[in-house]
């Protein structure tokens, strides 16, 4: 019984991925079908179980800070430019009407100074 060496066991599985929360989950075929297909769109071609979890990433970066693109805000500061065209007073002067229609698609300087998505002004 000399020289014998100990081997040890291989494990199951996959290797670790390190420490985290299991969470089991039950999907429907098409939702299974959806994230399948997702999957083959990529260019790894990653399995399931990473394409869930690339799939909320997404979802949860997408989230996190709302940002509308600048086209979409002159898009609809043009909108609300000729809704109050045609809501202007006719009878004011047009430098009268002209301030008006800035003051009310710029906004209350008390909601600008709590939006997000514009840069802080001075004063």
């Amino acid at each position: 019984m000399a020289g014998q060496s100990v081997v040890p066991k291989k494990k199951r599985g996959p290797a670790p991925t390190g420490k985290g929360v299991q969470i089991g989950m039950r999907w429907q075929p098409a939702e299974l079908a959806a994230i399948d297909a997702w999957s083959a769109k990529q260019s790894d071609k990653p399995g399931r179980p990473e394409a869930i979890r690339r799939l909320v990433e997404q979802a949860l970066k997408d989230t996190a800070s709302p940002r509308p693109s600048p086209d979409r805000a002159q898009k609809a500061a043009k909108l609300a430019g000729g809704e109050l065209d045609k809501l202007a007073d006719k009878s004011a002067p047009v430098e009268e009407q002209a301030s008006r229609k800035r003051r009310l698609v710029k906004g209350p300087r008390e909601f600008r100074e709590t939006r997000r998505d514009q840069p802080k002004t001075k004063g």
